[in-house]
């Protein structure tokens, strides 16, 4: 059941990639809160997918678009203005890949082309999505925008690869494009850290089994869900948060400021 939180809102959902993606649970979100929207993904995406059942579910028209290219994405934005009628409220980039992990390939031995290809998906692309509507001016004041990231942005996590660099360039591409935004357009950029989430692009992350569980027991409230970051979406791109911007808004149950917990102690003292 909705509150209609974002009724008459409309807006852009990227990456939505099938039922466990943040992005399909986001889209369900907004559709049962009022909001309609244009779903993309690149078309190597979409036929990995299941999009066009998300479309069906929630009233949306797709359009293919590949993140990285400035033609795809000034196409994308007057499309879907035409589509739902006018400027828009809210945009979710979520969007991720690195080539070295999907290759095996170890963070001291990267090849540099993968990188690349990996940094434009996974943060230039924020840049570019952004940069998209700001010169169309395609969004309406007040409204939001929102990225998806993770804390290897601050801290270390070895299995994580080149994608943590590629989140940093991320959270500082949103501070950066926030301000201007906001001192233009009254509209606000942040970016959400999720807790580690079995999405379809986590679950090629090495060892993200053991590390799921281990933030698990770190966690005082345990780790949010797809379904919990979606909700955290949602209140975003509500008007309840219209000053909140150029943040990086940790959503992961208190593991971002949590020492060590009991349960990590007992686990590795035997103690009951």
């Amino acid at each position: 059941m909705g509150n209609n939180l974002l009724k008459g809102k409309k807006g852009i959902i990227f990456g939505a990639l099938d039922e466990n993606s943040i992005a399909w649970k986001t889209a369900e979100r907004v559709h049962e809160e009022g909001g309609t929207f244009v779903l993309t993904n690149a078309p190597i995406a979409m036929r990995m997918g299941q999009i066009n059942e998300l479309a069906k579910k929630t009233n949306a028209e797709i359009i293919p678009a590949d993140a990285t290219s400035e033609e795809d994405l000034a196409n994308l934005v007057s499309k879907s203005m035409e589509i739902l009628g006018g400027k828009l409220d809210f945009v979710l980039h979520s969007i991720g890949m690195s080539v070295n992990v999907r290759k095996g390939r170890q963070y001291t031995d990267e090849k540099y082309d993968f990188t690349t290809k990996g940094w434009d998906v996974s943060a230039l692309s924020f840049h570019k999505v952004m940069q998209s509507l700001y010169k169309a001016d395609a969004m309406n004041e007040w409204g939001s925008i929102v990225a998806l990231t993770y804390m290897a942005a601050q801290r270390t996590f070895p299995d994580y690869n080149d994608m943590a660099d590629n989140k940093a360039y991320l959270e500082s591409v949103a501070r950066s494009f926030g301000y201007f935004f906001g001192k233009e357009k009254k509209v606000r950029v942040n970016t959400i850290s999720q807790s580690p989430t079995p999405t379809t692009a986590g679950q090629g992350v090495k060892g993200f089994d053991g590390f799921i569980a281990y933030a698990e027991k770190m966690s005082p409230l345990g780790n949010a869900t797809a379904l919990d970051c979606a909700n955290y979406t949602v209140s975003l791109f509500s008007d309840l948060t219209r000053k909140v911007t150029m943040q990086n808004l940790f959503h992961d149950g208190g593991f971002s400021m949590t020492g060590v917990s009991q349960e990590v102690i007992e686990k590795f003292t035997g103690e009951d």
